[in-house]
């Protein structure tokens, strides 16, 4: 056992799934521990993970108990992910960091879109904004922000610009963030930036309800080059994310274009802002 061992979600899982298999089959601790030659000692601190389950181990529990082979197989699968993951002694920020690769990733891209939930969209906010946004989360953060709105502004100003569709709920136009002076200016630089050919914004607005990914944020890429699969950039307080797989990004597809669906077009959306702007 590894020394000061602290299961993980993904072995506490494993050992629900093993506990599980022995319960269906109306065995005790001693009875299955007979049967595949461990102590019940041991079976028991494998169920409760308070060891890691080895590989070999639920390999032969999914013999002994007659589980279906590719329910074992990915028990296997599960404990072996986990292990990888424990041996992995930097975290994985050290190693490559999505937050920091962003602005990168956007300078290549063809097309960004992106649902904000509480703030502008990043590409769009002023420094004032972007520093309000952050003063009391993590002062740190402004600097990373400011690279991506940085990185956009080069594209929006180049001869290969960014497309971008930019979708925002209405509580984004009265929430005071900054004070009003600096609110106003965001939303004058929203009515600004929302005539460039290349940029559509829409506004979910308050009547249309619950929305899809409420409280989920995200950014979704796309390339030329096709060897470059799609991107979804997304990030909490506690950690940033890309999604890259096909499935994935196939249900933000199907998010996003229902978020559109519900949003404002691009011209009742600019008369909010600007509504909200005289408000402000």
């Amino acid at each position: 056992m590894p020394k000061d061992f602290r299961a993980t979600a993904l072995e506490r899982a494993v050992g629900r799934k093993l506990a599980s298999w022995r319960n269906e089959r109306d065995l005790s601790l001693v009875e299955a521990g007979n049967r595949v030659g461990f102590s019940s000692a041991k079976l028991s601190m494998m169920e409760n993970a308070i060891q890691p389950s080895a590989v070999v181990d639920i390999m032969a529990l999914g013999y002994v108990y007659k589980a279906p082979t590719p329910e074992w197989q990915f028990v296997m699968s599960q404990a072996r992910h986990a292990a990888d993951l424990r041996a992995l002694r930097q975290p994985q920020a050290a190693i490559f960091d999505p937050a920091e690769d962003f602005p990168l990733l956007i300078a290549d891209a063809t097309r960004l879109r992106t649902f904000a939930t509480d703030t502008v969209p990043t590409i769009f906010q002023l420094a004032d904004y972007t520093t309000a946004t952050t003063q009391r989360d993590d002062p740190a953060k402004a600097a990373q922000l400011s690279r991506v709105r940085e990185t956009w502004a080069t594209r929006s100003s180049g001869d290969d610009p960014l497309a971008v569709e930019a979708v925002f709920p209405e509580a984004v136009l009265r929430q005071v963030v900054g004070g009003r002076r600096v609110l106003k200016a965001q939303m004058l630089h929203l009515m600004e930036v929302s005539e460039l050919p290349e940029v559509s914004l829409r506004v979910v607005p308050h009547s249309a309800g619950s929305y899809p990914t409420m409280n989920c944020p995200f950014t979704w890429l796309s390339f030329s080059h096709r060897q470059h699969n799609d991107v979804v950039y997304t990030e909490t307080f506690l950690r940033s994310e890309y999604v890259e797989t096909h499935s994935e990004i196939e249900r933000v597809a199907e998010r996003f274009s229902a978020l559109r669906i519900l949003a404002l077009d691009e011209d009742e959306s600019l008369e909010l802002i600007a509504e909200a702007a005289t408000r402000i």
